[in-house]
C-alpha cells in the first residue's frame, strides 16, 4: 500500500537539515559597554580589601613602642645605590650577615658595605658627622693616683657603637713622662680587628721649643699612613694642622685662651685652610664628681659628612692627642693652664 506524503517532508531538500530555531538577543542594561565581562554594578566596585603591592604596611608590624630606624645611604653614591647587604668581616666564620637597618648585637652600629676607595674598617665614617668619645672610668687610677692605660668608648649620636680605643704603652712610661708621655692609640671594630693606630712620640708641647711641638702619625690600616696632626707654634692658643698622606694641610684647629673645663664645654674650632669653621672638637662637662675625682672625660667630635673618611680619622687622632695634652691628669691634679707656657 503506498505511503501517505507528508507535505511538510516532501517540500524540503533531501540534503537540507532541518535548522534549530535562533537564541534571543541578550539583553541590553544600562551599563553595557562593548567590553567583554559583566556590567558594573550600580554604585561602583567595593573597595579593594588588599592595598596594591608595595604600598601597604610593614609586615610584620613593628613592637610598640619603638620607631622604625631611618634608612642610611652612603654620601656621594649614584641614584640607586646606597648599602649593600653586610658581610661578617674575616676572622669570624659561621657568623650569619647581619642585616641592615638593625642593630648588631651588643649595640654596635650596623657596618656600611660596598664604599668605594675607602680603607676597611673606615666604612662607618661614611655615614657620620659627629662622633662621642668616652673615657672609661678606672677605679684604680681613681683612688691611688697608679696611672693606667687609658680606653675609650666610640659612638654615634644614636648611641652605637663604632670603635673601641685602647692606649698601648709601659707602666714606667706612664707614671715617669705622665701626660706627655708617648703612646700609641688602637682603634678596634666590633670583631676586635685594628683598623686605626695612631702614634705619638715623646716631645714638648711649651712655646719655649718650638722646633720640638707635638705630633702624631694616623695609620689605615696599621702600617699605611693616611694623615698627620701637628702642633703649630703659637703663645696664647692651641693651633694644629690637619695634613694628608702627602704632608699637605687640608684643615687646622684652633683652640681657645684658657681650657680649665669649669661647668661648662671646651671647644677647639675646626676651619677649612681659609678660616672658614667647618666643625670642632668639644671636650664636654660630664660631672662635678667625675671632673673633680677622675680624668675620665667625655669628648664631642664633628665635621662635614662628605669629609674624606681619611680626614675624619685624622681628626679623631687630633681629638686624644688634645685629650693628653690639655685634660690628663697626672696623679688625679690638674694640668690645665693658660696660654702655651
Amino acid at each position: 500500500m503506498p505511503r501517505p506524503k507528508n507535505d511538510t517532508v516532501s517540500s524540503m531538500n533531501p540534503q537540507q537539515q532541518p535548522q534549530a530555531p535562533y537564541a534571543p538577543y541578550a539583553p541590553q542594561y544600562p551599563a553595557y559597554t562593548d567590553q567583554p565581562g559583566y556590567p558594573a554594578p550600580a554604585g561602583g566596585y567595593p573597595p579593594a580589601p588588599y592595598p596594591p603591592p608595595g604600598t601597604g604596611a610593614q609586615y610584620p608590624p613593628a613592637a610598640p613602642g619603638y620607631a622604625q630606624q631611618p634608612q642610611m645611604y652612603a654620601p656621594n653614591q649614584p641614584y640607586g645605590g646606597g648599602y649593600q647587604p653586610i658581610a661578617v668581616q674575616p676572622g669570624m666564620p659561621g657568623h650569619p650577615p647581619p642585616v641592615m637597618g638593625q642593630p648588631i648585637p651588643g649595640g654596635w652600629m650596623p657596618i656600611p658595605q660596598g664604599i668605594p676607595n675607602c680603607p676597611p674598617g673606615l666604612e662607618y665614617l661614611t655615614a657620620i658627622d659627629q662622633l662621642l668619645v668616652h673615657q672609661k672610668v678606672e677605679l684604680l687610677e681613681a683612688f691611688t693616683g697608679f696611672e693606667t692605660a687609658n680606653k675609650y668608648t666610640i659612638k654615634n649620636t644614636l648611641g652605637q657603637k663604632v670603635y673601641w680605643a685602647m692606649e698601648d704603652t709601659g707602666c714606667c712610661n706612664r707614671m715617669c713622662c705622665g701626660a706627655a708621655r708617648a703612646f700609641d692609640m688602637k682603634i678596634l671594630d666590633t670583631f676586635q680587628n685594628e683598623v686605626l693606630h695612631f702614634n705619638r712620640p715623646l716631645r714638648c708641647s711649651s712655646c719655649w721649643f718650638p722646633c720640638c711641638l707635638q705630633t702624631m702619625e694616623v695609620t689605615a690600616p696599621p702600617g699605611n699612613v693616611i694623615g698627620y696632626v701637628e702642633q703649630n707654634w703659637s703663645i696664647l692658643t692651641p693651633q694644629f694642622s690637619i695634613k694628608d698622606q702627602n704632608g699637605d694641610t687640608v684643615l687646622k684647629i684652633s683652640g681657645p685662651f684658657c681650657t680649665f673645663s669649669i661647668c661648662g664645654d671646651v671647644e677647639f674650632e675646626v676651619l677649612s685652610t681659609n678660616g672658614a669653621q667647618v666643625g670642632k672638637i668639644s671636650k664636654q662637662w660630664s660631672g662635678l664628681g667625675r671632673e673633680l675625682f677622675t680624668d675620665a672625660d667625655h669628648f664631642g667630635i664633628n665635621f662635614p659628612m662628605d669629609l674624606d673618611v681619611r680626614v675624619k680619622a685624622t681628626l679623631l687622632g687630633a681629638l686624644f692627642l688634645i685629650d693628653y695634652m690639655f685634660f690628663e691628669k697626672s696623679g688625679n691634679k690638674e694640668q690645665d693652664r693658660p696660654g702655651m707656657f
